[in-house]
């Protein structure tokens, strides 16, 4: 595979500032561009659309807790992500749970900090053994019924249930959560199903509406629109018979790119409203949340590697090996993703100062015991042990996914300030050899 496009801030000279202070590997993430995509995010759905950042995204506390500063709400899939989100500074009324795999354990969390005062914001149930395990626990925890000697009620629980819109997101496979064969949400006939079982007005689970996600990198608003109008349409459907239903989550799935090469937010915002406008007022969610992830992270983030080995090869050319790799950024072994990468030193200088015409491919691969661990074919200028080199947009699915195969310690995360400020985000772990 190869690779042009340039890399986003942060600059070459903060990047190797990075790597003289902190070591590498190490990711650095610029502060400005979290506001920029930020800023695009609220243009898009302004008040009063609910907006949340998906922390399996990237579950960095310090950026989650910058986000959080930018306005941003937290969307959590296990007790873990929601104890970072906490960590960060947002209250349980900003938090919303939702995810395939949550355990008893998690369930029983939420129950217990709706009867301790604190509920989380929703928690959006899966299947309809979910929502029956959430109501044993909720019923047995006294939500939704008067504290005994107290006289006041104990508020139910509000719950989303999940819908799998059955469509075919244009994506990676992997990435399409809104396909009928996908693991995701209940289909219609389950959705109702389950929802009958709740008494509307009453018990310890109060059902406020309906939740789904499409899929990931979304490369065209069609399946997305398709799914937003099949969701809307069975709200409207329920909704004279169930008031409480007043809320719609169209999750996030925006993709990042190139400017005019992948669509904004905005354009999918404009065809949210559109399906909106088309449904009679009394009909329509009062409340509507969106949570994207990989949007606002994805390319504030460089990953800084060094080189360690450059070898050459007869059949296949050059081959430059470097300290990070697949247990920092999964991505291009489990999607053949592609990730900008560029030299940030050559021959020990800064590579601005290399002829123009002094570059030619390069594979690139990683550190790790895995012929798979590979981020493809670059044109770079000479290289030598040492020299540096730069992995854009790697703020989405590098940290959160970071794993410790071989023995490897996860890369500390930098903040970069728009005035050039390096920030320690989170410490790299350490391995000490008796």
């Amino acid at each position: 595979m190869s690779h042009g496009a340039g890399l986003a801030q942060p600059g070459p000279d903060a990047l190797r500032r990075a790597a003289s202070r902190f070591g590498t590997p190490c990711a650095v993430t610029s502060t400005g561009v979290l506001a920029a995509a930020a800023a695009e995010l609220h243009a898009a759905f302004p008040d009063p659309w609910l907006r949340a950042f998906s922390v399996k995204a990237n579950d960095v506390r310090a950026i989650v807790a910058r986000l959080g500063d930018l306005g941003l709400d937290a969307n959590v899939v296990s007790s873990g992500e929601w104890a970072v989100a906490r960590a960060a500074g947002l209250p349980n009324a900003r938090i919303t749970l939702e995810g395939i795999g949550k355990t008893p354990a998690d369930l029983r969390a939420a129950v217990r900090a709706a009867a301790n005062g604190e509920p989380l914001r929703w928690v959006a149930v899966e299947s309809p053994e979910e929502l029956d395990a959430l109501v044993g626990l909720a019923r047995r925890a006294g939500l939704g019924s008067t504290r005994a000697g107290a006289g006041a009620v104990r508020p139910p629980l509000d719950v989303l249930l999940r819908l799998n819109p059955e469509v075919a997101p244009e994506t990676l496979h992997g990435l399409a959560t809104g396909r009928s064969t996908s693991k995701f949400g209940m289909t219609e006939t389950e959705l109702t199903a389950a929802l009958a079982t709740i008494p509307p007005g009453e018990g310890p689970v109060r059902v406020r509406g309906l939740h789904l996600h499409v899929g990931s990198q979304l490369g065209a608003v069609d399946a997305w629109r398709s799914a937003v109008h099949r969701g809307l349409a069975l709200l409207a459907l329920l909704r004279p018979e169930r008031p409480d239903l007043d809320t719609f989550d169209v999750g996030g799935g925006f993709p990042v790119g190139d400017p005019g090469t992948v669509p904004a937010p905005a354009r999918f915002a404009r065809e949210a409203q559109a399906l909106l406008d088309a449904i009679p007022e009394e009909r329509r969610p009062t409340r509507l949340a969106v949570e994207p992830g990989r949007f606002l992270v994805a390319q504030a983030t460089t990953l800084v590697a060094s080189v360690l080995h450059v070898r050459e090869r007869a059949e296949g050319g050059r081959v430059v090996v470097l300290d990070t790799g697949m247990t920092e950024l999964i991505r291009p072994a489990l999607y053949d993703a592609e990730h900008p990468l560029e030299a940030l030193t050559s021959l020990g200088r800064p590579a601005g100062e290399v002829p123009p015409g002094a570059v030619y491919p390069a594979r690139v691969d990683g550190p790790v015991c895995e012929s798979t661990d590979t981020l493809g074919t670059y044109r770079l200028p000479p290289l030598e042990r040492g020299d540096l080199v730069a992995i854009g947009w790697a703020g989405a699915y590098a940290a959160s996914m970071a794993m410790g195969y071989n023995g490897r310690p996860t890369p500390p995360q930098v903040l970069l300030e728009p005035d050039g400020t390096l920030m320690a985000g989170r410490a790299r772990t350490r391995f000490a050899v008796r």
